[in-house]
Formats: structure tokens, sequence, C-alpha cells
């Protein structure tokens, strides 16, 4: 570990690229390792010269970055993981004991500065690849996320204060200490920032940037929060970040006696595994895992709006957790649905990220995807729209890293789930459409499916019926977030960002505003004049009353 006395972003007339050094304990640490980041575009003109360039860069064999590199961030050391665990222990009691209200401001403060620079912050996830739309779609998300509405509301819960008598009762949640963030690799400035949100209910905080794409976290992260930390007066520690790897990183918090919760972002399987050892251990799991969201199209919907928000699945590429995975149309529209979500994913085009209209991302792996498509063909399923390779200029191209929006056509719900892309999360461009049988109880067949999903992220319905939707309200027991007629993905006020039940969130999952789920409830009784006695026997309890006749009468 090197502690550096200059700022942790460094930039030079000779150097115009950005260097992210880790942030420990108030202080900068170097490295003598960098992870460099290359733009996105680069990657699209050249993928193996731009791949080549990266590789050579970290390795010391080249010393000469291109105008293709956009930054780099010092790899951490072993010393630095943990320091950075013992820095946020000594400042966790001294930030919890903040009040309220000042925690509280730092959250309005982060808003401020993400509205002030949202275009930098936009610029730096497209660089890593987030399509522009995306991205601002994402820093419109983290506004929301710091908004007055969703912080009151979180304030509300993290302290009520109640008059009973000679008492002042107060209900709240206080600080579980050290919680320790590992964001994914999709999204992950924009899930940095929702994971630091346990800093407003007075946790410290440690982060660690995916080494995939660590340039979006560590900007985020040093340019929006640290300012707005400083400005409340937060002691050295309460926020450290680093980019390192992920086994060591999760085995050092595992064993530490001074982390409290992790809050893991990734896959189903290793994220319960986690969730399990961190039982073990006595930790809190913190769990944003895979979706496989589903989205009900009855008879009656509005088929254009429909339409718009089925076509999110293909949002990304698919690659983000909380976009549809699967529908359910009503056999008398499902016809009329498919013919025009046909139509919808043709209009969804490659490009470049900088590029305006531009909504899918390049797909490296793409070798499962066609496994999917192939089993769901094998199972009776129809190809209705896609399944193919596509340039980034919209061609058709054997070797193109982009993949045409698919749509599939399901008939029936019994067995609909022997599907491998109906059963679980598939994370590309593939939305299965299932048509139920008609039958006189097809809402309560379809009710039993969308809550028999092991996944629960979010559901939605789009129906006019009133009685179809009250039902369908009342009834939907999974998922963290219901949405009814609306997009599927957007942000709104008030409702949680994240967070859903099953395997989308672990054995205690739910819909996720970290800064509670951080916390642990407390209750607090103040009183003065109350007789200990009196407040549990009563102050008519027979022997004391005589006790207090017989004072009288020696009196």
């Amino acid at each position: 570990m090197t502690l550096s006395l200059a700022s942790g972003t460094s930039r030079s007339h000779d150097d115009p690229m950005p260097t992210h050094l880790s942030h420990v304990g108030g202080r900068d640490v170097d490295s003598d390792r960098y992870l460099y980041t290359v733009s996105t575009r680069s990657i699209l003109t050249d993928v193996f010269a731009s791949l080549t360039l990266k590789r050579r860069l970290e390795q010391g064999l080249e010393d000469a970055p291109t105008e293709d590199v956009v930054g780099r961030c010092a790899v951490a050391d072993a010393e630095t993981v943990v320091a950075a665990v013992d820095a946020a222990a000594t400042a966790a009691p001294v930030w919890a004991a903040t009040p309220l209200a000042t925690r509280m401001r730092l959250g309005a403060l982060i808003r401020d500065r993400i509205s002030a620079r949202r275009d930098e912050l936009v610029d730096v996830l497209v660089a890593e690849g987030s399509p522009a739309a995306l991205a601002r779609w994402q820093v419109a998300g983290l506004l929301e996320l710091f908004g007055p509405e969703t912080l009151g509301y979180c304030a509300g819960q993290l302290h009520q204060e109640f008059r009973h008598g000679n008492r002042v009762l107060t209900v709240r949640r206080v600080a579980d200490g050290v919680v320790c963030v590992n964001p994914p690799q999709n999204a992950p400035a924009a899930s940095a920032l929702f994971g630091i949100t346990p800093l407003l209910a007075g946790n410290a905080v440690v982060v660690r940037a995916p080494r995939s794409a660590p340039l979006g976290v560590m900007f985020a992260l040093r340019e929006l929060v640290l300012p707005a930390l400083a400005e409340v007066g937060a002691p050295a520690g309460t926020l450290n970040f680093f980019c390192a790897r992920p086994g060591p990183t999760l085995r050092t918090w595992l064993e530490s006696g001074q982390v409290d919760d992790i809050f893991y972002t990734g896959d189903v399987e290793r994220g319960l595994a986690l969730e399990r050892e961190c039982v073990a251990r006595g930790k809190k799991p913190i769990l944003e895992l895979a979706g496989n969201d589903c989205v009900v199209v009855w008879r009656d919907a509005d088929l254009d709006g429909a339409v718009e928000a089925l076509t999110e699945c293909f949002y990304g590429s698919g690659q983000i957790c909380m976009v549809p995975n699967q529908v359910v149309a009503h056999p008398d529209i499902a016809g009329e649905l498919l013919t025009r979500l046909a139509a919808a994913a043709a209009r969804i085009r490659p490009g470049y990220p900088d590029e305006e209209g531009v909504l899918l991302s390049p797909v490296l792996r793409s070798e499962r995807f066609f496994a999917y498509v192939r089993d769901a063909l094998d199972r009776g399923a129809t190809l209705v729209h896609g399944a193919r390779r596509l340039d980034v200029d919209g061609s058709v191209c054997d070797t193109g890293l982009f993949l045409e929006p698919t749509v599939l056509r399901v008939d029936g719900l019994a067995g609909a789930r022997e599907i491998d892309a109906v059963r679980s999360e598939t994370f590309f461009p593939l939305l299965p459409v299932i048509v139920p049988r008609p039958a006189p109880d097809l809402l309560d067949a379809v009710l039993g499916f969308v809550n028999s999903n092991p996944y629960g992220l979010r559901n939605s319905l789009w129906a006019t019926d009133t009685t179809v939707i009250d039902r369908f309200v009342a009834r939907t027991t999974n998922g963290g977030v219901l949405k009814i007629n609306d997009s599927h993905i957007g942000f709104v006020p008030y409702l949680p960002t994240h967070g859903g039940t099953g395997l989308s969130g672990g054995a205690f999952g739910e819909a996720n505003y970290p800064m509670l789920r951080s916390s642990h409830l407390q209750g607090v009784s103040r009183a003065t004049g109350i007789r200990p006695r009196d407040a549990v026997l009563g102050a008519d309890y027979e022997p004391q009353r005589e006790s207090r006749r017989e004072s009288r009468r020696r009196g």
C-alpha cells in the first residue's frame, strides 16, 4: 500500500488520461498496478487492437496510451483491502452519532452533485459501454433515489417519536456499523451510488469497484460523494473505495470481525452461497441477484403502451436485471400483440454508445444466447423475430458483437417453465411470450404462474378492467415492485428502485431501501416521574396501596 498526498484523480497536460486511486481512511492510496479503460467505441471499431492495447498497458509493455484509453484505476493490494475495513470500523461509531438531519442533508448534497455533473457522469458511463439514452436513464434513477420524496420516506422510517403520558417513545433504526458493497459488472457506477445509501443510516461503507468496469465507480464516489461527506463534516474513513479482485476481497470481508453487513450484487449461485456464509458468521447479507420479471398483458390492455414497456426487455441487450424477461399474453390479443412487438423489436438498433437512438449494447459471449433459442424451439416454441448476430451498423453478420432483439411464442402455461428461457434469467435480448389456453378461470391460472416464479424482482400488468387490476395487486405476493400500466423499468418517487423476493433477493429478500436494510429496529422510552413498580404492577396494586396508607398514618 502506497499513500499518495496528491488528489486521487490526476491529470496533466502531458497525460490527459485521468488516474483514479484507492481512497482509504481519508487518504489516497497509489499502486504499482493499474487497470485501463478503453472506450467502447474503439472496441467496436477494432476489438482485437483495442483489447491488445489494454492488455499491454496493464502488463507494463506499453507506456503511451492513445486517445482511446479514457482512464485508469489503481489496483488495490491485500493490505489496502484490510485497511479500508479498519478505517470504516474507526469511523462508524462517530458517523452513527451524527444527527439524522445531517445524514439526510448528505443525501440531498449528493443529489445536487449528480444533477450538476450529470453530463460528465453520462460521458463516463458511455465510455464504459452504456448507450447514452440508458446512461441518462441511470442518472434519472439516481436523482429519484436521492430525491426529497424517497429521502423523506426513509427518514420517517429511520426515526419516529411519540408522546404517551409522561414518556417520550421513539421507534428508530440504528446503523449496523460497517457495510461492505460489491457492485455488479453491469451498471456498476449507478449500483455503487445505490450501494452507498447505507451512509444515510449512519453506517461507514467500503466499496469494491469491479475490475471489468471500475472507472465509473471511482469517478462517482470521488467526485460526487466524497465532497458531500466533507461538507457535512463526516469523519475520515466514513467512505472507502478501491478496485480489487472479488474473491479475495469477499473472503477478507467474511473473515473480518469488523464487518457487519455485506451488500452483494451478482449471480444467484454465488449470492446464495455468500448468504449462507454470512449467516454462519453472524453478518447480515443484503442481496441483489437475478431478475426474471413477468409482464401480464390482459385482453383489454392498451397494446401500444404494453409494447413500449415490453421492448424495454431489449434495452442494453437485456443485460439489466430489472427489464421484462417474459410475457403472459391473453389469448384474445396475443396475435396482435406479437405482430406489434415484432415490428417494435425490429426498430431497436445497435450502434456506437455515444450515438443518439442506440439502445443495444455489445454482447461479447453470445453462445449461451443461441443455446437458449435452440432449447426453446426444440421444446415447441415459435421464433417470431430475431435470433441473429448484428454488426454495429445493424447488418446481419456472423461475427457481429450485437444480438438481434428476439421474440418467441410459447403456447400454454403448463410446461412453459420447462423452457430454459422462461425458467431462468437469460441476460440477453430474448423475450418469450407465453399464450395461455383459454379457460374460465384464466386470471387465477395467470396469477398462480406469476406467484410461482422462483424469482421476484418486478412484475407488471397491462389492463383497463379495474376488477382485474385490483385482483392482480391484491394477490400478487411475488416481487419487490409491481407496476400497473406503466414503464416496467422506469423510476418513480417513493418506490424502491431495487430489491425482490425468492432468487432475486435470497431468504431475506424484499424491496430494498439499503439505508433501511443496513439498520436494525430499536425502541426507546424516556420517562419522567414514573415509578417502576407502578409501571409494572399498576398504581392500584393492593399491597402498594396498603403501604401508602400506612405511610400516611405514620405521618
